[in-house]
C-alpha cells in the first residue's frame, strides 16, 4: 500500500513539474508582440559632391568629372596667384548644368567666370607685390583689408588686370548618364600678366545656394587662405564635411515566418520586390510599413523620422524587411530572415548590425543621387535600363554614400 501511494506521489510531482516547464517554455517562446522601428539617421548635408583641382600652370589644362542631376549647379574657384586675394570664380550661385527642360548643357562657359576680390588683404600691383605668393616670405603676410567679397571690376584699386577671357578657357562636356567633365585651361601666357592658378575647389549643389562665397559678405569657410595663399585645404575640408548623399526611404514591406517572404539573396527579384526597390512601391506585399511616426498618412521617410510596425511572432519565426533607398535605381535596406527567438529568448534591442544595403539586380545603377532613372528625377515608374541580375549586397555604392549604420537604425522590442 505504501509503495502504491509513493508511486502516485512521484507521478503527481512529475506531472506538475512537466506542466510548469511547459508553461515556462510557452512563456519564453510562445506568441509575443514585437514592435520594430526603422529610423532614417542620415546626416543632413548641404551638397552632393565636392572636390579639388591642382595647380594649373600657364598652358596647362585641368580636367575633372562629376555627376549632377537636373536642378543642380557647379561652383569652382581658384586663386589668381600673382595677386593678394584675387580668385577666379564661377557665379556665386554656380553654373547651371541643365536647361529649364532638364536637358544637359555643354559648351564654352568661360564667359560665366569672373575675377573676384576676397576683401581680406590690401591689394598691391599684380605680379610685383611683396605680399603675393611668388614674393612673400610666408602665408598670410599682407595687410588685412577687413572688406567683403566683390567683383574685381568693382574694387577700383587703380591696378590693371587681364580680362577673364585672356587668361582662362573653360569647357563643359556632358558625357551622358548624369556625368559631366569640366576642362579649365590656363591661357595667361599671352596675357598682360602671366600667372598660375593655385589649387582650387569645386562643388555640386542645388539651386539657390552660394557655397563658396557671397558678393557683399566677408570671406567664409576657408576662402581667405585660398584667395591669399593658394591654400585650398581648409575650404576643401569644410566642403567634404558638408557633402554626401542624403536620401529618404520609401514605404517598405516585411514578412514573419519560417523564411524570407520579401526577397531572396542571390536569386532574381520577384516583380513585387522590383517595384519596391525601383520605385518605392510595396503594394505587392501583404505586410507593409508606410506611415512615418507622427504622420497623417503614407509617405517617404526623411532623416530624423521613423517607421514603426508591430506583429505577433513565435519560436521558429523569422523577420525580414525591405525599404528602398530612394536616391538609387534599385537599392534597398534589408533584414534577411532574422530569428525572433534564440534559445527561448525573444529578440530585443538594436539590430542595425543585421541590416545590409542590397541591390535588387533589376535596373542598371546610376550615380546615387543624380540618376535620371531614379524616383526623384524619372518621368515615370519602371523607366530605367533592365539589368536581369540577382539580388545581392551592394558593395560599390560610392564614397559619397554613408555606411549602413549611418543610414538607418533598426530596433525591436518584445512584449
Amino acid at each position: 500500500m505504501k509503495k502504491i501511494l509513493w508511486s502516485a506521489l512521484i507521478l503527481t510531482l512529475v506531472a506538475t513539474t512537466s506542466c510548469k516547464k511547459d508553461e515556462e517554455n510557452e512563456e519564453m517562446t510562445g506568441p509575443k508582440t514585437f514592435t520594430v522601428t526603422v529610423e532614417n539617421v542620415m546626416e543632413e548635408k548641404d551638397f552632393l559632391l565636392s572636390g579639388t583641382t591642382g595647380l594649373i600652370e600657364p598652358g596647362m589644362t585641368a580636367e575633372y568629372s562629376f555627376y549632377a542631376a537636373p536642378g543642380q549647379y557647379l561652383s569652382w574657384i581658384s586663386m589668381f596667384v600673382k595677386s593678394n586675394d584675387v580668385f577666379i570664380g564661377s557665379p556665386m550661385g554656380g553654373v547651371a548644368l541643365y536647361d529649364g527642360n532638364g536637358n544637359a548643357l555643354s559648351g564654352d562657359i568661360t564667359a560665366q567666370f569672373s575675377l573676384w576680390d576676397a576683401g581680406t588683404e590690401v591689394n598691391e600691383e599684380p605680379g610685383t607685390g611683396a605680399n603675393q605668393p611668388p614674393n612673400q616670405s610666408g602665408p598670410n603676410t599682407g595687410d588685412d583689408e577687413n572688406g567683403t567679397v566683390m567683383m574685381l571690376s568693382a574694387v577700383g584699386d587703380g591696378f590693371s588686370y587681364p580680362t577673364i577671357s585672356d587668361i582662362l578657357s573653360v569647357q563643359l562636356t556632358y558625357n551622358g548618364n548624369s556625368m559631366f567633365t569640366l576642362s579649365a585651361m590656363n591661357t595667361s601666357a599671352s596675357a598682360s600678366i602671366e600667372t598660375p592658378f593655385a589649387p582650387g575647389v569645386w562643388v555640386v549643389h542645388d539651386s539657390g545656394l552660394t557655397p563658396l562665397f557671397m558678393s557683399g559678405s566677408a570671406a567664409m569657410n576657408g576662402l581667405e587662405p585660398l584667395a591669399e595663399d593658394g591654400d585650398n585645404s581648409m575650404l576643401s575640408t569644410w566642403l567634404m564635411d558638408h557633402s554626401g548623399l542624403v536620401s529618404p526611404f520609401a514605404p517598405g514591406a516585411y514578412s514573419v515566418g519560417s523564411g524570407n517572404g520579401v526577397f531572396a539573396d542571390g536569386q532574381q527579384a520577384s516583380s513585387e520586390l522590383e517595384a519596391l526597390a525601383e520605385d518605392g512601391d510595396p503594394s505587392g506585399f501583404d505586410d507593409v510599413f508606410n506611415t512615418p511616426v507622427g504622420g497623417n498618412g503614407a509617405g517617404p521617410l526623411f532623416p530624423g523620422s521613423s517607421y514603426s510596425f508591430s506583429f505577433s511572432g513565435s519560436a521558429g519565426d523569422r523577420l525580414s524587411l525591405a525599404t528602398m533607398l530612394v536616391k538609387s535605381n534599385d537599392w534597398f535596406l534589408g533584414l534577411d530572415a532574422v530569428q525572433l527567438f534564440n534559445s527561448g529568448t525573444a529578440l530585443s534591442g538594436d539590430i542595425t548590425d543585421l541590416v545590409k544595403l542590397y541591390d535588387a539586380g533589376t535596373e542598371v545603377d546610376e550615380f546615387a543621387g543624380a540618376g535620371m532613372n531614379q524616383p526623384l528625377f524619372q518621368s515615370g515608374a519602371n523607366t530605367g535600363t533592365a539589368e536581369s541580375g540577382t539580388t545581392q549586397e551592394e558593395d560599390n555604392a560610392g564614397s559619397h554614400v554613408p555606411a549602413v549604420e549611418n543610414i538607418v537604425k533598426v530596433t525591436i522590442t518584445a512584449q
